[in-house]
């Protein structure tokens, strides 16, 4: 009958399509998973990453011994070796496998450690792929409760690759409040939801500028974008970050704020 070849021909596109994904497979050491990410560069997702990578280290280790990981999978442009004053090559295991550079308590792997810091990284999507399948299975991470990994920004091979094949507990999306910024964190959002990862909120980075002398405070990239984007969606505001010189110059130095200011408002 018509209907018994409709339901057959169901179950071969379902078959097809289960050979074509990738199975998930752990990584192995790592218990959690959570990814940052943006639609747009520029956007401080990566300085944000490495607030939060810190902040999760400090909060963790007051309350309980926890283990933290940072992973930048920006291959063009890897920014966590400055931001984590981190240098040097990886060392190898008799496994051959990377061992991670280590700050602040933290364990740190990116493709700036491979590379000279003024190189440019002239590849095509494929070695990219391969580039991000060694920074995730190729890494002795020892035992961590958690891997933040720094995305590149965008939604494109990086970001499907990681979803498909490693289990992500959540993602973090990162916006300016500025409408161009927005359109893009919303596709990021949409994103993570199609391949079936948990959005866990959104982060305001650059909400507002106070003036050090007489205490003003200007929305230079608009006011509440981020929180209007995440009622929207449904979605919870996870943090709000201003456009502080304190970040900028730690973040520069290689002392994050979380680590070198604890007390300062930033």
């Amino acid at each position: 009958s018509s209907s018994s070849r409709d339901e057959a021909l169901r179950d071969k596109r379902a078959q097809v399509l289960s050979r074509g994904l990738p199975k998930q497979k752990p990584i192995e050491g790592v218990k959690q998973v959570v990814v940052l990410a943006s639609g747009k560069g520029g956007v401080g997702k990566s300085t944000t990453a490495d607030i939060l990578t810190n902040a999760c280290f400090v909060l963790l280790y007051l309350t309980q011994t926890k283990e933290v990981g940072l992973l930048d999978a920006d291959i063009y442009g890897p920014s966590i070796p400055k931001m984590m004053n981190l240098k040097g090559s990886p060392e190898l295991t008799p496994k051959n496998l990377m061992r991670p550079l280590k700050n602040y308590g933290i364990a740190c792997m990116s493709m700036g450690f491979l590379i000279e810091e003024t190189a440019p990284v002239v590849w095509r999507g494929l070695m990219v792929m391969s580039a991000v399948e060694k920074l995730l299975r190729q890494v002795d991470w020892g035992q961590l409760d958690y891997l933040v990994i720094d995305m590149p920004p965008g939604t494109g091979d990086v970001q499907l690759s990681v979803s498909q094949n490693i289990p992500v507990a959540g993602a973090v999306i990162v916006s300016t409040p500025q409408d161009v910024a927005l359109l893009d964190a919303r596709k990021g959002a949409e994103m993570f939801r199609k391949v079936h990862v948990p959005v866990l909120g959104l982060v305001q980075n650059m909400s507002v500028f106070q003036c050090p002398k007489c205490k003003h405070e200007t929305h230079i990239f608009g006011d509440d974008g981020v929180r209007d984007l995440a009622k929207t969606l449904g979605l919870d505001i996870l943090g709000d970050i201003p456009l502080h010189v304190n970040i900028r110059e730690t973040c520069d130095s290689g002392q994050p704020v979380v680590i070198s200011q604890p007390e300062s408002d930033a």
